[in-house]
């Protein structure tokens, strides 16, 4: 009996590689998942959304042609940051977003006509 015990209450508990990790580490080492964000066009709107397991700051920029600086925004914390950007009533122009994360910078083109 107390060797069904033993055991059962260390099959419960599981391996101890895994004591105290969070439940998203232990995913993450289990499958591998694309984190690179998705832009979706649709018309004259962009759509981001990039799965941020790290739950690290995500900083967005966009930059016209010329290398100004038209809006930046910083995700503090988010596991989804999601954002939706209207070029309906933008000049013509060649359009640059940029995401930042821990790992990595991301680019998307959008061009006005």
């Amino acid at each position: 009996l107390a060797l069904l015990f033993a055991s059962t209450s260390l099959l419960a508990n599981g391996p101890v590689k895994t004591f105290g990790k969070k439940g998203f580490g232990v995913e993450k080492e289990l499958i591998d998942i694309d984190l690179d964000p998705v832009f979706l066009k649709k018309g004259d709107k962009l759509l981001l959304n990039l799965l941020n397991l790290d739950q690290d700051n995500v900083i967005v920029k966009i930059y016209d042609s010329e290398g100004r600086i038209l809006f930046k925004e910083t995700f503090e914390g988010k596991l989804v940051v999601e954002k939706a950007f209207n070029f309906e009533k933008a000049f013509e122009d060649e359009y640059t977003i940029v995401v930042i994360d821990s790992n990595k910078t991301y680019k998307e083109k959008v061009t006005v006509k």
